[in-house]
């Protein structure tokens, strides 16, 4: 193991985290809340959020930039999802190796609100309004050991609503371990770590950010995997999550949960996966939602160089939301990537 790797950049992580940790942990509001919505539909399915997934899907970088290392060689992927009524998001990510144990990665994430309706304080109509949100990074991961990946991911952020307008910087950072004797990956990230650059008025507000924990394991007999994350470890307040209600600590520690699983059949061709937000039923549930408005699932196929998914969930009570994937490889030779080891020697393609 490279040890003075590793420890350089945990060295780093740990000094980052403590710089921003004492500021969020004080605030309830954060801008740019849109950095939360998925961006993958395989991990959406889990759930809506996975930072220890390893999958040959660049779209996964958006929540680890560790798992860069385990995307085929000059990946594009497209990912569209159906939003509040009249909005569009999606996002596109590419990553492509860099010498023997590197790989980096581009990605942009945006959502746009359509027409808004501009009323004056007298209610008289004024003309449609826009509404947009924008992400645009830059990542790099790095191969610290045989088993050992640490990522970095570099963001500008945009937001403009009806003329006001925003601007933040921040930076991912995210480590991930994983053993393929005994199918395991535990990862740890650091995300949204920055601030705003310019505010939407004279009083600047917060990212949201956010420390995640994540382990993934596989069945020893069965093409299982289960998925266990915890996440927004910084808000554990009685009434952050429900200002108008006191919660008990169970239902504070569900609020940072989420589990899931998937099923890979036909030789890791085909994935289904099944997901719960404990806290996202709850928000929904008081929303007048059902009680299984925190549950998730999906499906997937990987055929050669191509990689779809789709996924479903509930993320407002307007109406449910999916997600749709599409991957392509443009390298010579495709790589069936399952885990971080099959780059430690060589970062070229692979034949399936």
């Amino acid at each position: 193991m490279r040890f003075r790797s590793l420890a350089t950049y945990f060295s780093i992580v740990i000094i980052l985290f403590l710089a921003f940790s004492d500021t969020k942990a004080q605030e309830n509001k954060s801008a740019f809340d849109f950095l939360n919505l998925p961006t993958s539909s395989h991990s959406m399915a889990l759930g809506g959020k996975n930072i220890s997934l390893i999958e040959d899907d660049a779209s996964l970088v958006f929540q680890n930039p560790a798992l860069m290392s385990s995307v085929s060689n000059k990946t594009l992927n497209f990912n569209f999802l159906t939003y509040m009524q009249g909005s569009k998001a999606g996002s596109i990510s590419y990553v492509q190796a860099h010498k023997d144990r590197g790989s980096w990665g581009t990605m942009a994430q945006f959502v746009g609100y359509g027409d808004i309706i501009g009323l004056n304080q007298e209610g008289i109509y004024e003309g449609n309004l826009s509404g947009l949100d924008l992400n645009l990074g830059v990542g790099y991961s790095y191969l610290l050991s045989d088993q050992w990946v640490g990522g970095v991911t570099g963001k500008f952020i945009y937001s403009n609503y009806a003329g006001y307008s925003s601007i933040a910087l921040a930076v991912d950072l995210g480590v991930n371990y994983f053993n393929p004797d005994n199918d395991f990956s535990f990862s740890a990230v650091a995300a949204n770590l920055g601030g705003q650059v310019s505010a939407f008025g004279e009083i600047g507000e917060s990212l949201p950010i956010d420390l995640q924990l994540g382990v993934s394991k596989g069945l020893k007999h069965l093409p299982l995997r289960l998925h266990l994350m915890f996440y927004d470890m910084f808000h554990w307040g009685k009434y952050y999550y429900a200002p108008d209600k006191e919660l008990g600590g169970f239902q504070i520690f569900m609020n940072h949960l989420n589990l899931g699983a998937d099923l890979s059949l036909y030789q890791d061709r085909l994935w289904i996966a099944l997901g719960y937000n404990f806290r996202r039923a709850q928000e929904m549930k008081a929303g007048g939602s059902s009680h299984a408005a925190g549950l998730t699932l999906g499906a997937g196929i990987n055929i050669k160089k191509i990689k779809c998914g789709v996924a479903y969930g509930n993320y407002h009570a307007g109406a449910p939301t999916l997600s749709f994937t599409i991957a392509y490889s443009f390298a010579k030779e495709a790589k069936a990537v399952k885990n971080n080891a099959i780059n430690t020697n060589n970062n070229t393609p692979q034949t399936e």
